[in-house]
């Protein structure tokens, strides 16, 4: 346990501070998750609703460095990628 008076502060912000970041995410997850069940069961036109809200969690948790700003960015590219592979018709 924290002894002097800053360390104490320092403890109740660490605190907080970690609540933020797993409500964050928490929330990016929950979207990714939907946004992949919708493209498993190829329900793209939902998948492509859920889309923007997937971008606006990752952005916003890489604004407050929840995450990295590469990460936010990677799962992003990937999340397109899986969409596009799916819609696009076969030669």
């Amino acid at each position: 346990m924290p002894i002097t008076q800053s360390a104490k502060k320092a403890l109740r912000q660490s605190k907080k501070k970690h609540a933020h970041n797993v409500r964050r995410k928490t929330k990016f997850r929950v979207f990714v998750k939907e946004f992949r069940k919708a493209v498993i069961a190829k329900n793209f036109d939902k998948a492509k609703e859920i889309l923007p809200s997937v971008y606006k969690a990752l952005d916003k948790a890489a604004k407050s460095k929840t995450i990295k700003k590469n990460t936010s960015s990677r799962l992003k590219s990937r999340l397109t990628r899986l969409i596009n592979k799916n819609t696009q018709p076969k030669q």
